[in-house]
């Protein structure tokens, strides 16, 4: 699998939801059902955190 470009990780960021703090993220996907179905990630381009579906 290739690596995305800059421009690609840059799209992925915006496009999601930014929390403060892993909690903050992992609250939201409580509140919306989907815990057991997302894990909260450090986004190293804005420094906050996105939620990501869990592998596996």
């Amino acid at each position: 699998m290739k690596q995305p470009t800059p421009e690609e990780r840059r799209h992925r960021c915006t496009r999601k939801r930014r929390y403060r703090t892993a909690g903050d993220a992992l609250d939201a996907a409580r509140l919306a059902g989907v815990e057991r179905q997302r894990t909260a990630y450090p986004c190293p381009l804005c420094r906050h955190w996105h939620l990501a579906t869990a592998g596996g």
